[in-house]
This record gives structure tokens, C-alpha cells and sequence, in this order.
């Protein structure tokens, strides 16, 4: 059973950095595809970055430059920096692992709140 557990989130000021953790039990990232996705207060889950197993990544436009994944397989963890965060970043950022066979379901961790005041 894949166990994902996010921690890293806050307070932060505009302009300044976080950085999350994911940690997972189960599975191990480097055999799957995996990211970032967040939601914000009244909408809806919106997605952030997907890392492939073989460590590409595509990212969201709207933090293209300013946060980079990445992951510690010797300790199958993998991380969001977030750098010249903006008052638009506030949400609930949640990991996730993606299933490699048919439905490919996704698991997802508990969330942590990142908020960016102006």
C-alpha cells in the first residue's frame, strides 16, 4: 500500500522560498511518475509539476522558472523548491505517485498549507 507524507509548509512572505517534502512508503518514486498539484481556497485542484520515472519534468506555466522538483532515491523522498513565491501561490500543496498499469490511479498525500503573504 503507497503511504505519501508531505511536510515543509508555511508561512512565507512574497519573494521569499519553501521547500516541501514527500516521503513514500510502498512504492518508490524513481518506478513511477509522480508530482506536485495544489488547491487553493475555494477552487479547484489545479497541477503544478509531474516528474517521469526517468526524471524529466513538465511544470505548470505559472511556476515555470520559479519552483524545481526533485528527488532523493536513496531515501525516496522527493522535494518542491518553491523560490519568488507570490501571494497567487497560497494553497494546500499535495504530493502524489502514479499507478504504472491500467487505471492509473493516483495516490495521493495528506496536504500541507503553504501560505505567501504580501
Amino acid at each position: 500500500q503507497v503511504q505519501l507524507v508531505e511536510s515543509g509548509g508555511g508561512l512565507v512572505q512574497s519573494g521569499g522560498s519553501l521547500r516541501l517534502s514527500c516521503a513514500a512508503s510502498g512504492s518508490r518514486f524513481s518506478d513511477h511518475a509522480a508530482g506536485w498539484s495544489r488547491q487553493a481556497p475555494g477552487k479547484q485542484r489545479e497541477f503544478v509539476v509531474r516528474m517521469r520515472s526517468e526524471g524529466s519534468a513538465t511544470y505548470a506555466d505559472s511556476v515555470k522558472g520559479r519552483f524545481t522538483m526533485s528527488r532523493d532515491e536513496a531515501k525516496n523522498t522527493m522535494y518542491l523548491t518553491m523560490d519568488s513565491l507570490e501571494p497567487e501561490d497560497t494553497a494546500v500543496y499535495y504530493c502524489f505517485l502514479t499507478d504504472n498499469n491500467w487505471p492509473y490511479d493516483d495516490h495521493w498525500g495528506q496536504g500541507t498549507q503553504v501560505t505567501v503573504s504580501s
